[in-house]
């Protein structure tokens, strides 16, 4: 790079040269290396116009004098909005002592408007000389600079009609795309943006589900009680799934922590490990690695072959009749992980809707519902799990890290399920289920089964997250 601005500084020295005449095309050649160089420096397009008299506009246009002159005028259209109705530009923002803000005559924003708009006109017209008409037509941000100045004029000349007395201004939420169009380096930043995106949306999804999950999570744990006295977390902070969900929302940026976990830690200790265990998936790791995937973007370091490199799985059963082998085919397809996921997702919906139906009822008034739908689900995962020890082999099931997860997420599932049917006279004698807020041992029972069902569920999503994060 140290060399390449030495030899541009030893190509601007001899501008004169540049504009001779231009019989001998040597000359040429060395004025069109030079803008090359320059364009390369400025990451800059070098699709445009290379002959001697279109790279003396070139040059001239990518002066410094009339880019300061073109970066001032964009200035101007931008710090309008200041003093543009409605304004709150005052020189105190106490209420108490700021004065009426300052309303311009009608015309007088709307002068140094038109003024700088047809600057900026003047400037997409220099700039689709420069580059020709087929290279403008292929140009994105040019003809959207075009269409924005010609919304702009036309919003414009209806101000002027209503004699500044309209309520909405479109081109004002138009004029930053001044800014982005004329610099290089924001439109690479706006397509590094975009490159990260999906990257950023994955982890973006798998944080709200995780804020999801564990509000359902809360809302089992912190259940209304039939001692008001138990009440407390479940009052300020989770009866309902909107107020649920906004306090762990905030505590996922510490601004309430500890506040929302005092009631529940004061009733017992061994609530705080709720709210440990969700700042350190939701802060600690998941928003670092949010952080993590845009600076690994920017700076371009994310090592996708990584996450790419190819894995060996055992070979694939054979079987004899020509049914089993089709019913393989179609069960080894990737169309059946996605129904998979589909299955989970709808069980998490599930259980939100109940929550949210018996959110106000005390343990006690709660029915099964939950737990019928729990066994139903649970049943189709073993279908599942078996479907794809069918069509994949025990060993090639096992080499799959999803199938590993979903296997073990679904025997988890089956053992918490396997108490509920079984007597509970066992449960009298845990002080778990039998010392505290004044509920039976079978309430307490009942209570601590859905927590554990959400719980798993809370693993599954987060696993199915994990993998789809890796399609976006």
């Amino acid at each position: 790079e140290a060399l390449i601005q030495s030899d541009l500084q030893l190509l601007l020295t001899r501008r004169t040269f540049f504009f001779l005449s231009h019989k001998d095309g040597k000359h040429l050649y060395i004025q069109q290396a030079a803008v090359f160089i320059e364009d390369a420096i400025q990451y800059r397009s070098i699709n445009h116009r290379v002959d001697a008299r279109s790279l003396r506009w070139y040059r001239w246009y990518y002066s410094r004098l009339c880019q300061w002159g073109l970066g001032i005028i964009i200035a101007i259209i931008l710090g309008l909005a200041f003093i543009e109705e409605p304004s709150s530009l005052t020189y105190t923002s106490d209420i108490r002592y700021r004065p009426p803000p300052w309303k311009p005559p009608c015309g007088l924003t709307e002068g140094i408007e038109i003024i700088c708009l047809c600057t900026l006109t003047v400037d997409v017209a220099v700039k689709s000389y420069l580059i020709g008409w087929d290279e403008l037509r292929k140009t994105r941000w040019l003809i959207g600079y075009v269409l924005v100045i010609a919304l702009s004029v036309i919003d414009w000349a209806l101000s002027l009609s209503m004699q500044c007395t309209e309520t909405i201004r479109v081109r004002r939420i138009l004029r930053p795309f001044f800014l982005l169009q004329n610099s290089s380096l924001m439109k690479k930043t706006l397509k590094c943006l975009k490159r990260t995106l999906p990257e950023i949306a994955s982890v973006i999804f798998l944080l709200a589900l995780h804020l999801c999950l564990f509000t359902m999570f809360g809302m089992l744990l912190f259940a209304k009680t039939e001692n008001s006295e138990n009440n407390k977390e479940w009052e300020i902070y989770f009866s309902n799934l909107p107020k649920a969900l906004n306090s762990l929302l905030v505590l996922l940026t510490t601004a309430n922590n500890p506040d929302v976990m005092i009631p529940a830690y004061s009733r017992n200790r061994g609530f705080s490990i709720f709210f440990i265990i969700f700042s350190a998936i939701g802060t600690c790791f998941l928003m670092n690695l949010l952080t993590a995937i845009i600076c690994n973007h920017f700076r371009g370091y994310l090592l996708v072959n990584l996450l790419s490199s190819p894995l060996q799985h055992p070979p694939q059963p054979h079987y004899g009749p020509v049914f089993l082998q089709t019913l393989q085919i179609i069960f080894r397809h990737y169309f059946t992980t996605v129904l998979g996921n589909g299955l989970a997702l709808a069980n998490v919906v599930c259980i939100c809707t109940v929550l949210v139906l018996d959110s106000h009822k005390t343990v006690t008034e709660r029915n099964d519902c939950l737990e019928v739908i729990n066994c139903v689900f649970i049943l189709l995962y073993l279908m599942e799990m078996s479907l794809k020890i069918f069509a994949h082999g025990v060993r090639g099931y096992l080499s799959y890290r999803s199938n590993l997860y979903d296997g073990l997420i679904t025997l988890c599932l089956l053992q918490s399920t396997v108490p509920t049917h079984c007597s509970l006279g066992a449960c009298h004698g845990c002080p778990l289920l039998t010392q505290g807020d004044g509920l039976n041992a079978e309430d307490k029972f009942h209570c601590v089964h859905r927590v554990l069902c959400c719980c798993v569920s809370h693993v599954t999503i987060t696993s199915l997250s994990l993998y789809i994060s890796h399609f976006f």
